[in-house]
């Protein structure tokens, strides 16, 4: 029996086995039965054609749908067979390599490619099947010479025998992307140091309100000792003059007119005083020295007990004197409170507080700031209220970050608040601000104690 090259048995096949023998019978009947047997495989070859008909239309839709989905894909994509050989590619590729598709196939790939990245390319090809999709950076040769750096990503074809048939590239260019990062990157690099630069001009207002104060605190002490050493300046002089008479053996009575004239003794009543005062004035020159060189930033991290009242007066002092105006402080600070940090960095939040607060109560009939530091827990509490015209409403939540400030244009760098609250922070404490219902602003300074 002969059958189509499916295995199935034909059409022609199955008439001819089921014809009967002209010889069986009645020959009207046989003929008969052979129509019949006509119709239905005449019938059959319709429904076969019409089956053949609509799976070709599916195909050819499919066909088409694959079609117009390659050719839609911005990425390039590029078919090639177990030696490189292209069998397919996309308009995007064309538009790339070619001027069409015809110039471009069985072209071989790795001479499409930029001879330093054609190692890769090669190795894709031999890769065995199953493989990783292979994530490659590589450069292709155009009419216009090199092009910009395309992102691949390539698998490799295989039958479903595993066998390996080739490979599959799609890729995008990413020249212009990584350009795009590098500019940012840049920008960025720039905005980190124009940041840097603020925080270090923040810092050097800072010191400049830091010299200011300090300049203040060492004027009455200096001027003091200046006083004085003029003074004793003066009375050696005279001295000298009554100690050369005795030490030439002048006459006791030329003696004594000078010691009235030169009036020694009231010169030597006052020396005690005088050196008294100078040495009270160069013991506080140097108490400032040695809080100076306290608050000087030791070791980074280091974290040593400070002592919390010492440290806030000292502070409220350097500011205060650095302001024109008269401001009325009032401290409720509980007596041996200490803080576990850095000396430094706990006088500078307290510096940029005061300052600020110094500068909300300006213009005030009456102006005032309170600090009280409480001990709660394991926490110091430390707050500094001012009775001004308080923080804006709203902006409450924006005073922490870098560069806002409510002040005029020249007079703050928005960084001062932001650095304050970043050192809090790194001491494991907290710095928050609120408005007081009766006016004003308080500041709310929580730190570890030790």
């Amino acid at each position: 029996m002969r059958s189509d090259r499916g295995g199935r048995e034909s059409l022609i096949d199955r008439v001819g086995s089921q014809l009967p023998s002209p010889f069986a019978g009645d020959q009207e009947a046989a003929w008969i039965e052979v129509i019949r047997k006509m119709d239905e495989v005449y019938a059959d070859l319709l429904r076969y054609e019409t089956d053949l008909e609509e799976k070709n239309a599916a195909l050819e839709e499919a066909q088409a749908f694959i079609s117009s989905v390659i050719e839609s894909v911005s990425d390039i994509l590029i078919v090639c067979d177990r030696h490189g050989s292209i069998l397919q590619v996309n308009p995007a590729a064309v538009r790339l390599l070619g001027d069409s598709a015809g110039t471009l196939l069985h072209r071989s790939l790795t001479d499409l490619v930029d001879p330093a990245d054609r190692g890769r390319i090669d190795a894709l090809l031999q890769a065995q099947c199953p493989s990783e999709i292979s994530n490659l950076e590589i450069r292709f040769v155009t009419e216009r010479g090199l092009s910009d750096l395309y992102a691949i990503n390539g698998a490799t074809r295989c039958d479903p025998a595993g066998h390996r048939l080739g490979a599959v590239l799609t890729g995008r260019p990413i020249g212009e992307l990584r350009r795009a990062y590098e500019a940012l990157h840049a920008a960025h690099s720039e905005l980190q140091h124009a940041q840097r630069q603020l925080v270090e001009q923040e810092k050097m207002a800072s010191l400049g309100r830091l010299v200011a104060g300090v300049a203040h605190e060492l004027n009455n002490p200096i001027s003091f000792i200046y006083g004085n050493i003029h003074t004793l300046d003066r009375y050696r002089d005279r001295m000298s003059a009554y100690l050369g008479a005795i030490h030439r053996g002048a006459e006791p009575a030329e003696i004594e007119r000078l010691r009235r004239d030169l009036k020694i003794d009231a010169l030597l009543a006052d020396y005690g005083s005088l050196i008294e005062g100078t040495l009270e004035g160069a013991m506080r020159v140097a108490d400032v020295v040695k809080n100076l060189r306290r608050l000087s930033f030791p070791k980074s991290g280091e974290s040593l007990r400070v002592d919390v009242d010492r440290v806030v007066r000292t502070a409220v002092r350097w500011a205060a004197r650095a302001k024109p105006h008269h401001v009325d402080f009032a401290f409720d600070i509980a007596p041996e409170l200490q803080i576990l940090g850095n000396e430094g960095q706990f006088h500078q939040i307290i510096v940029n507080l005061i300052d600020n607060a110094l500068d909300a109560v300006r213009g005030q009939a009456a102006p005032r700031i309170e600090i009280v530091a409480r001990r709660d827990g394991d926490q110091i509490v430390i707050t500094i209220s001012d009775n001004g015209a308080g923080l804006p409403d709203g902006l409450i939540d924006k005073i922490f970050e870098p560069f806002f400030t409510t002040k005029p244009v020249g007079e703050g760098t928005g960084l001062g608040l932001w650095i304050s609250y970043g050192i809090a922070r790194e001491h494991g404490g907290t710095l928050a601000a609120a408005n007081r219902s009766g006016g004003g602003a308080v500041f709310t300074l929580m730190l570890p104690a030790p």
